[in-house]
């Protein structure tokens, strides 16, 4: 099943595309082959931001949804650059950000609310590529999470 067939039997819907927040595009294309995506937050269909930090503000399964997000908006912004989600073949890399605690611990937890929607539209095989997931002491405007990625593409 194609990632666009996905999104509409599930029902699933993207913000709009964020628009850059600063002197950088949010995705560019290498060789007709890569598609490397900036750093995205957990923009929401209203327009907002899910900030906070995971372990203070936000519980852990906030954070995960805050992933989620964050894997929805990346969505948003590739489909907006590629005019179609089915012209991606799999998921190469994710850099997941968590905004938390010192003390936190899960961050690897936190970043599955991405991993796992991309599985979910491309499948175990091409969905999920290698990974970082690491804790930050702060993220731009204190959104919750940051996620950049890159793919290939058909």
């Amino acid at each position: 099943m194609s990632a666009e067939l996905v999104l509409t039997t599930q029902r699933i819907t993207l913000p709009a595309p964020p628009a850059p927040a600063g002197v950088y595009k949010p995705c560019l294309v290498v060789d007709g082959r890569f598609l490397y995506v900036s750093g995205h937050g957990p923009l929401q269909n209203d327009g907002s931001s899910i900030t906070g930090k995971v372990g203070r503000d936000l519980d852990l399964e906030a954070g995960k949804g805050a992933a989620r997000q964050v894997g929805l908006s990346i969505l948003s912004s590739v489909r907006a650059h590629l005019g179609s989600l089915d012209k991606v073949k799999r998921v190469v890399k994710l850099l997941g950000m968590v905004n938390c605690v010192p003390e936190f611990e899960k961050h690897p937890y936190v970043i599955n609310g991405c991993s796992e929607l991309f599985r979910e539209l491309w499948g175990e095989d091409n969905g999920v590529g290698v990974r970082s997931a690491v804790g930050m002491g702060s993220l731009p405007n204190n959104i919750s999470v940051e996620i950049e990625a890159i793919f290939e593409l058909i």
